[in-house]
Formats: C-alpha cells, structure tokens, sequence
C-alpha cells in the first residue's frame, strides 16, 4: 500500500465511523510516540507481586504462579477463537490445538523448574499466611476445562450415570469432579476454600458453562468434515493435548507438591493426593480418541506417555 492508497484507507475508514479523519491525524501529529514499557505495561505488570511475609522464596511462588495465569489467559485466547468460528477449516483448527498444546508443554516442564525454585522450609512457613486460598481456586483453568470438552466429561465418576444434557447447569455444577476436593466427604459440607470460590466465580461459571456447551474443542473436532476428524496429524494433536493435560501436567503438579508437602495438607485444606493423581478421576476430554484399554489405564498405565 503506497502513501496515497494508505491516506485514502485512513480517511475511509473515520468517514465510515461517523469521524472526521483531519481530526485524528492532527491526533496523530501531537501523540508521544509508543514505547516497549508502555505498550506492555512493564511497570503495572511488575508491581503486582505483594509478599505477605519476609521469607525471599515467597516472590518465586508468587511470580511462578502468575506466569501460569498469564499462560492460561494465552490458552483460552485460542479455545475461544476455535469456539467463536462457526465455520472453522480444519487448518485453522488444528493451529489454535497446536498453540495451546505448546503453552501447556511449558506449563508441564516449569514444575521441574519449580521443584527446585524454592526452599522447602521457606514455603512450609508462607504457607501458613495463604489458607484457606489454593491452586483449586484458579478460575481460569476452571474454564480451560470448560472450553475443551463436553461438560459430561467433567462431572464426578460417582455421578455420571445420573446427569444428561438435560439436567441443569447448576445441578451438573454441583456435580463437577473437583467439587469432591472441597468437601467434607462423610457429611457433604463444603470448606471455606470451596465457598469463597463459589461466592466469586460460581455465576461467572454457569454462565460460561453455558457459552462452551455446544462449542467446547470436544463438540467442535465432531462437528469437522468427515476427513478431518479421520486425519491422523490432528488426532495425535488432540490425544497429545487430553494427556498433556489430564495426565503430564497434572503428574507433574502432584510431584511438586510431594516434594514440598510430603503427606501434609494442601493449604485449602484439600485431599490433594487423591484429587489430583489421574487415576481416580480419570479427566478425559475426548474418550472416542481412545482405545478401551487406554481409558482402562488411564492414570496407571500412560503415565510416562502414550502411543
């Protein structure tokens, strides 16, 4: 586009905004030029880390697990584009799957790097200032999960055969496999760590449950050509991605935390070792991907990966 066809671009484009186009070039004229700390906000970005204590180890914690957001944020800014297209190509498809794979691959490799970031008896003592607040209470990996499979998948295995897609979101929300980590299991009462999520995030859920229902990456893959969902690049892609998330990543979250917890609580007051290992649970996002004896094993006998 040369000097005139980028004008006449300009000028069009305000005209059609009801704008007039001298005004935002004389704008133009008198702006500050961008710069690299302004664009991305360095200094608002760096002066979000608030320690609670004196122990040096707690600003890795904290920087560790506001990186993971920022890549949560990354991933669901692909799921939705995915979502939001309601004729994706396959091509498109299995770019935004390939992203998102890749962001939770880091994700997966930072915990080596976290399990030796910190002083054991430095996180036992800050520890103590987070409770009743957990990892469990991240919204947005809530919704990662949301966005990538049919709600079904997510519900408790105790309380699958009970729940169709006629049963109401709030009831299926009650029922979601992580609801079991913030209750008591003989009387059913919910913790302080489960209440508090639930008093932030609980509407801001249904209603993105409902948003994802009928365009998650599960719903979405089934809605594509015939050929594509029979292209093996794109299955491996997608299998990659439900063990990547379901089984790596998890895997190395819960040796993490081993490492620093032992048989200890987690500061919520969850039953992580139960919670957290795949076995028990068995989260898969996209169970037609795989053979009856890879959902047999799933959490045993794919831990170190999968064919």
């Amino acid at each position: 586009m040369n000097r005139e066809e980028l004008l006449a671009a300009i000028d069009k484009k305000y005209k059609d905004m009801g704008q007039d186009p001298e005004v935002h070039l004389s704008g133009l004229l008198h702006a500050e030029p961008m710069t690299y700390w302004d664009f991305i906000q360095v200094d608002a970005l760096l002066g979000l880390q608030t320690q609670r204590t004196q122990l040096p180890d707690e600003m890795v914690f904290i920087m560790y697990h506001q990186i993971n957001e920022l890549l949560f944020k990354m991933i669901l800014w692909e799921l939705q584009q995915i979502a939001h297209d309601d004729n994706i190509a396959p091509s498109k498809f299995a770019m935004h799957l390939d992203r998102v794979s890749r962001y939770f691959d880091m994700l997966s490799t930072s915990f080596d790097i976290m399990g030796d970031g910190m002083q054991p008896e430095q996180y036992m003592k800050f520890r103590d200032t987070l409770t009743p607040a957990s990892g469990f209470q991240s919204a947005q990996y809530r919704k990662i999960e949301f966005a990538s499979t049919e709600l079904i998948n997510l519900i408790d295995l105790r309380f699958r055969a009970t729940i169709d897609r006629d049963t109401p979101f709030q009831h299926a929300f009650d029922h979601l496999y992580w609801q079991a980590a913030g209750k008591d299991h003989a009387t059913g009462e919910k913790s302080k760590l489960l209440t508090n999520f639930e008093d932030k995030y609980m509407e801001e859920f249904i209603t993105f449950m409902k948003e994802y229902n009928t365009s998650n990456l599960w719903t979405k893959f089934k809605s594509l050509p015939q050929e594509a969902q029979e292209n093996k690049e794109l299955v491996v892609a997608m299998r990659h991605y439900d063990h990547t998330v379901n089984v790596n990543w998890v895997m190395h979250h819960l040796n993490a935390a081993k490492k620093y917890l032992g048989d200890g609580a987690a500061t919520g007051g969850s039953p992580w070792q139960k919670y957290m290992h795949p076995r028990y649970q068995k989260r898969i996002f996209f169970p037609d991907l795989w053979t009856q004896e890879e959902l047999d094993g799933w959490g045993i006998d794919n831990l170190e990966g999968h064919k």
